[in-house]
């Protein structure tokens, strides 16, 4: 057995009070974002962990990058045939996560996934890199393929095609239905606010035990 035991250290960067939070969580999700981003120290503050319960009955969780959010909640693409597409398919049910360590912080929400519009992923698509989209359609995401080898041809066949979005491919936005800031404090009394949504844009704020 690997004792891990001695893997501590001291939270101190910070503190999360009632009365200073913002009234809307995702006004508190914007202020947070972008002083993670401002104070450094984080390679992608937009990586974010989507948890899924798939098909076989099991959660599963994956970093992908979040692409965008308001007041509806937070979008990030995919490809819907892939894992993570079915698994949303079957259950919308799902929680993402993001972990900025500079400032020793976590954002928990849970909510329900739903396909934003065709247009609007058109529109995402088609702003990426062509690299990126040749590779969207290259890879038949999730399956099982010979090698690697075997996804470079795929891609080097689209060599001098001008590809468009596939029809299974495309973005997901996160209705969040329940938003947790966690701030790390000494002696493991961590600051935790959760925000529960009661109606539309109604949310109740309540302080969480450690």
């Amino acid at each position: 057995m690997t004792d891990l035991n001695n893997y501590r250290k001291t939270y101190e960067r910070g503190v999360l009070l009632e009365s200073e939070v913002e009234q809307d969580p995702m006004m508190q999700f914007k202020k947070w974002f972008y002083e993670v981003e401002s104070f450094g120290g984080v390679e992608e503050v937009n990586a974010m962990t989507v948890s899924t319960i798939g098909l076989d009955g099991f959660p599963k969780s994956r970093v992908v990058l979040l692409k965008s959010y308001d007041e509806y909640g937070f979008v990030f693409y995919t490809n819907y045939d892939s894992e993570k597409g079915k698994a949303i398919e079957a259950n919308p049910n799902v929680c993402i996560s993001f972990f900025w360590p500079s400032l020793e912080r976590q954002v928990i929400v849970k909510g329900q996934a739903y396909k934003v519009s065709e247009q609007q992923s058109i529109n995402y698509f088609d702003s990426r890199p062509e690299g990126s989209r040749k590779g969207a359609i290259a890879s038949p995401q999730s399956q099982v393929v010979k090698n690697y080898e075997e996804l470079e041809k795929r891609l080097k066949d689209l060599d001098n095609i001008v590809v468009e979005k596939p029809v299974n491919w495309g973005g997901y936005c996160i209705e969040p239905i329940s938003i947790e800031f966690w701030q790390g404090r000494p002696n493991r009394l961590h600051d935790r606010i959760r925000y529960s949504l009661i109606d539309k844009m109604d949310w109740k704020i309540e302080r969480l035990a450690p």
